[in-house]
């Protein structure tokens, strides 16, 4: 199964998918925006710059998952060398690293009329910050290194090991003193944050992953071009 795979017939869905998924997040975003920006209300404590939750959490959550996904593929790659785990891990990264340097940036913002500072070399940043340089060096390595097997060991082995860093951004709040507060939303119990602002943050959550998948569609039918313009079959 992992040993065939033709590029021809999966760029002919995936960069028809495109159009679709770009409709439906430009609906779901704008949908977002007025939850977020116009219904939902402002913070007793925060007032509105609480807003800006809706763009760093759903951020700094696509970022996590992306990581968490380039691992798993780059796990699967480096044990059953497949090498369309390793292209799809390499699609990814962009949209996850883009979305890093969003959920630095917005916390940053937020952290300014919250904390009374932009940075803090609080844990959960911090923890951030480590992701985001495994992800730029991630995608350099890519940029490095030319010869094939070469590149997926190294890229392999650094998401292996910078997923070790995703439970430690998790429970950072849980295990150390910090600026953030503890986690308003748990999937095992009862979430701390009202449905009226956890309705918004949702739908913003979806159109941010519609956009990840977006840009990943966009990356992964360039690399399966390469690959056709190389007068390729099969990976």
């Amino acid at each position: 199964m992992f040993k065939y795979f033709d590029p021809k017939q999966v760029f002919f869905y995936t960069s028809r998918a495109q159009k679709y998924i770009l409709f439906l997040f430009i609906v779901v975003l704008i949908i977002g925006l007025l939850e977020a920006l116009v219904f939902s209300p402002e913070d007793y404590k925060q007032s509105d710059s609480v807003r800006i939750m809706y763009v760093h959490v759903p951020s700094a959550w696509i970022s996590l998952g992306i990581f968490s996904v380039i691992a798993i593929l780059s796990l699967g790659s480096f044990i059953f060398k497949n090498k369309n785990f390793s292209i799809i891990a390499k699609s990814l990264a962009p949209s996850g690293f883009v979305f890093n340097i969003i959920a630095l940036v917005t916390g940053s913002i937020w952290g300014k009329p919250t904390w009374g500072t932009w940075w803090a070399w609080d844990a959960r940043i911090t923890s951030m910050l480590v992701l985001g340089i495994f992800y730029l060096m991630y995608i350099l390595a890519w940029r490095i290194f030319s010869e094939k097997e070469s590149v997926n060991k190294i890229t392999s082995l650094i998401a292996i090991f910078g997923v070790i860093n995703v439970p430690i951004i998790k429970f950072s709040v849980d295990w150390w003193s910090t600026l953030h507060q503890p986690a308003s939303i748990n999937l095992l119990s009862k979430s701390s944050i009202h449905s009226s602002m956890l309705i918004p943050l949702a739908i913003m959550t979806a159109a941010f992953a519609l956009f990840s998948l977006l840009i990943f569609l966009m990356k992964y039918n360039t690399e399966l071009l390469k690959i056709k313009n190389k007068g390729l079959d099969r990976l």
